[in-house]
């Protein structure tokens, strides 16, 4: 089964007086919608866009697998376990709260930030904060998420390019850019969609696109 949902239907967070815009694929902080808690151990897939000098100030995080896509600009990361680095476009992060974690997002270059922020529910709870970047991450190459028994493809195609979709109980595709085909479906940079059980699938490039694909196994089960 594909449920496609649009970048349109997404609800609208963040700041905007502060260069802060937000868009929400999930139920997120005032916008509560029990019917869209979560797919698969995704609960959070924000698109993300900070003005020159705009960002989040310190706040904590636990229990959550972070993974930041940068999509243009860059993104400087500070946290509470010493961690301290500029994400670029074309960069991977991964920031694993555990136990609890505190941390700051800017925004410190003088050119617009787009990102992509999504966030997993672990296995277990608890343990030690970890963090990971890939600088440059290849197409193609997956990136596990262990704690979260997610793997995170990303695709960059050229026009009429196709590539298979994993066939895994849940796939979550986002489109950051371009246009592609999926099930006879058509969606655009800020669509997503939710595939259950799906085999034999293909992901075919309308327009030169850039996806994120997440390859998930059941729910996580807790206790």
């Amino acid at each position: 089964m594909i449920q496609v949902r649009r970048g349109e239907e997404r609800y609208r967070g963040g700041d905007p007086d502060a260069g802060i815009e937000s868009l929400h694929a999930f139920s997120f902080g005032p916008h509560f919608d029990p019917d869209n808690l979560r797919f698969g151990a995704l609960i959070a897939c924000n698109e993300e866009r900070l003005a020159a000098g705009a960002g989040f100030d310190e706040h904590p995080h636990r229990d959550t697998e972070i993974v930041t896509w940068v999509v243009e600009g860059e993104l400087t990361h500070r946290d509470s376990a010493g961690h301290e680095t500029t994400v670029r476009s074309g960069d991977l992060q991964r920031l694993s709260s555990a136990g609890g974690v505190r941390h700051v997002e800017r925004n410190a270059g003088g050119a617009p930030l787009r990102f992509v922020q999504m966030w997993l529910a672990p296995r277990e709870f608890g343990g030690e904060p970890a963090y990971e970047i890939v600088r440059g991450i290849a197409d193609g190459t997956p990136y596990a998420v262990p704690r979260a028994g997610a793997l995170l493809h990303v695709r960059r195609l050229t026009e009429g390019e196709r590539t298979a979709v994993p066939a895994a109980e849940r796939v979550y595709v986002h489109v950051v850019r371009g246009a592609i085909a999926i099930g006879g479906q058509r969606l655009e940079a800020g669509d997503a969609a939710r595939i259950t059980d799906g085999t034999e699938l293909e992901l075919t490039a309308l327009t030169a696109s850039e996806c994120l694909m997440w390859e998930m196994g059941p729910e996580p089960a807790y206790g």
